[in-house]
């Protein structure tokens, strides 16, 4: 009899366990894989094991995979660390039907993303256009969202666009006339504008020269059809479907806390980013010295350690 009772409490406690684990969220095991989403798969990689809250990452572009996001692995020392490479660039499969190049495609394939990881509970971290994904991301699905990082934000593309032009006023005058010519024929494959380009992208894209491995590797997997259909040739010529993207007024909805940060010598200019920031309730700000549009290739010391005391606020230490 004390044999069945015996058995019959193990079995008890046994099913008490299973139960318990079926309604924990999916533990977030190291290494990389694919995610079947609508139009194809995705894939990720997860870097880190620690106790702490996971953060997700959106890297920008549209269209630019999340090699140059590699100095955000040193976030992985106490949480992990969610890389995914969008559809249509990358590592993940690419995209040739225009109707799945829109904002509310990527923020549906996002959700599916999430869902395949299982995450309750976590950080969003987005860049360039990864803020404008991240933010309509949060206004459809907060659910479990406990803040928000919107770094080099492209929140309005009127402002964006008229950022670019003070930027381009710097430049030689020789580079402005290149530039205003080629947007004027639309020869957007010229030498000259070419050559303006990266002008442009070595003063306030990425400063650090030479460009990274892991530059190099995002432009080379660049989803330029992308790229191209819903922005434009270039950072500075915006003529695709987004160039009419504003969420500025949605801005006041964000109830989590947010961190916007810009680089000293950002396309997406201090003054603007603190314009975004004034329309947040409780937003924090943070300008990384020396640093370009990707402020964690430019000034990776700063840019992790203005991030980690951000999560180090938010989560009471």
């Amino acid at each position: 009899m004390k044999i069945l009772n015996t058995l019959k409490l193990l079995t008890g406690i046994v099913l008490i366990l299973v139960l318990t684990n079926c309604q924990q969220p999916n533990k977030l095991v190291p290494g990389e894989g694919f995610i079947n989403v609508a139009g194809g798969k995705v894939w990720y990689r997860i870097i880190g094991e620690g106790p702490e809250t996971p953060i997700l990452l959106l890297h920008g572009g549209p269209g630019v995979p999340s090699y140059y996001l590699k100095p955000l692995e040193a976030l992985s020392k106490s949480r992990p660390v969610i890389f995914y490479d969008q559809l249509g660039c990358g590592k993940s499969d690419r995209i040739t039907d225009t109707a799945m190049m829109t904002v509310e495609h990527f923020v549906n394939e996002l959700e599916q993303v999430k869902q395949a990881l299982g995450l309750k509970d976590y950080y969003l971290y987005g860049q360039s256009w990864g803020t404008m994904l991240g933010t309509d991301y949060y206004l459809k699905f907060p659910e479990g969202m406990k803040a928000i990082i919107l770094s080099s934000p492209a929140l309005s593309i009127p402002l964006w666009l008229k950022d670019a032009d003070t930027l381009i006023a710097t430049l030689p005058d020789s580079v402005q006339k290149d530039i205003l010519i080629n947007e004027q024929n639309k020869s957007f494959a010229s030498p000259e504008y070419q050559a303006a380009i990266k002008i442009y992208y070595e003063n306030f894209l990425a400063r650090k020269l030479p460009w990274s491995a892991d530059i190099d590797s995002a432009f080379s997997q660049i989803g330029q059809n992308v790229y191209e259909y819903m922005g434009g040739p270039s950072e500075f010529t915006m003529i695709g479907p987004l160039k009419d993207y504003d969420v500025t007024n949605r801005l006041r909805e964000i109830k989590i806390p947010t961190l916007f940060i810009t680089g000293e010598f950002d396309e997406a200019r201090p003054s603007t980013v603190r314009y975004y920031q004034s329309l947040v309730p409780g937003a924090k700000f943070s300008i990384i010295k020396n640093a370009g549009h990707m402020t964690m290739q430019d000034n990776p010391v700063q840019n992790i350690q203005v991030i980690t005391d951000f999560l180090n606020e938010t989560e009471g230490k």
